[in-house]
């Protein structure tokens, strides 16, 4: 089955595309739409925002492999995204990636066997003074210590 926007998220392309002067600037959005339309951008879905784009492909799947923010497989219900750049690093985040794999039983880039975890580590996520810290799908957590993040994975198993 080709992969394809159903007509509700046609309509969403549609204004994101309006908002912007040239098409090609609407990239990002479009993007984080087909990845909510089909949980992430496999290489049909890259080939349909290029012919939607009218782009080439090699420039779309350039752009999705430049932001971390956008997956090429699936990932879990709860994607954990750890900041592994300098002012993280240097605040502790080793020990917080030490922790949350150890607690999860997965690597980085892994999910856990029942779907509800991926771990990922990312560049800067613009916390820089609040590290180490993580985004958790849509949301950050930032001064993160030890028992505050054994205490956010226990809410969530």
């Amino acid at each position: 089955m080709a992969v394809k926007f159903p007509d509700e998220s046609l309509k969403r392309f549609d204004e994101i595309v309006r908002r912007y002067p040239k098409k090609e600037a609407a990239m990002l959005p479009v993007l984080r739409l087909a990845q909510e339309e089909f949980g992430y951008l496999s290489a049909e879905a890259i080939d349909y925002v290029a012919r939607i784009m009218e782009t080439p492909v090699a420039h779309v799947y350039g752009v999705v492999t430049f932001y971390t923010m956008l997956n090429m497989k699936p990932v879990g219900r709860h994607h954990i995204q750890l900041c592994r750049t300098l002012p993280c690093a240097l605040a502790g985040a080793e020990k917080i990636s030490a922790l949350i794999k150890a607690k999860l039983g997965i690597g980085v880039g892994e999910t856990t066997p029942d779907g509800k975890f991926t771990v990922s580590e990312v560049e800067c996520l613009a916390s820089c003074g609040s590290g180490p810290m993580m985004q958790l799908n849509d949301d950050y957590y930032e001064n993160l210590t030890e028992a505050k993040v054994a205490e956010i994975l226990e809410k969530l198993k």
